[in-house]
């Protein structure tokens, strides 16, 4: 998915001169992230999936995973004694795209991993997360509310965060004389 093929007309809440400044990855250049917030299907992947596509395109470094398949993978990686190489890889990257952030609740290993991960990032290397909750709903997904809020603060300290509002885009597709 590029932004070129974004149909930026489909929702007004969306600022297209914002996320095409955004796609030009001055961001990331900075260390800065990217909090895209909002309802599902109103294209929070997708305009992610465009600037990561973009930031290829100029020669960034690029890693995406659903919020879900990263701790899979950390897991998996502990589990074969590749943890820490794991780990660097995911430190050095330019761009770490995390999509459905705060999806469903973590253990106390992967929130220390998150921790980990964000603190040996924290303005080097930029994170874009997808969310479909709030950000003061995020606290919530931790089993300890002081990593938690260890996280959440460098997260959010140098975050463009994007609030898309509206319906999804899904709908526009629904077969004729269907609800919901």
């Amino acid at each position: 998915q590029t932004l070129e093929n974004f149909d930026f007309t489909f929702n007004s809440s969306i600022n297209a001169k914002r996320i095409r400044e955004l796609a030009t990855c001055r961001f990331a250049g900075k260390g800065e992230n990217i909090f895209f917030i909002g309802p599902t299907g109103t294209g929070k992947t997708h305009l992610t999936k465009g600037i990561c596509h973009h930031a290829c395109r100029i020669n960034f470094t690029v890693a995406y995973y659903r919020f879900y398949e990263l701790f899979n993978m950390l897991k998996e990686a502990d589990l074969k004694n590749k943890l820490t190489q794991t780990m660097k890889q995911l430190t050095k990257v330019d761009i770490l795209s995390i999509d459905d952030f705060a999806f469903k609740k973590i253990d106390q290993i992967s929130a220390e991993l998150l921790y980990a991960m964000v603190d040996s990032r924290y303005r080097q290397n930029s994170i874009i997360i997808t969310s479909n909750r709030a950000i003061t709903d995020w606290v919530d997904i931790f089993p300890d509310p002081v990593v938690a809020n260890a996280i959440l603060d460098r997260l959010a300290h140098s975050a463009h965060q994007i609030v898309i509002k509206g319906e999804s885009y899904r709908k526009k597709f629904r077969p004729k004389g269907e609800k919901n």
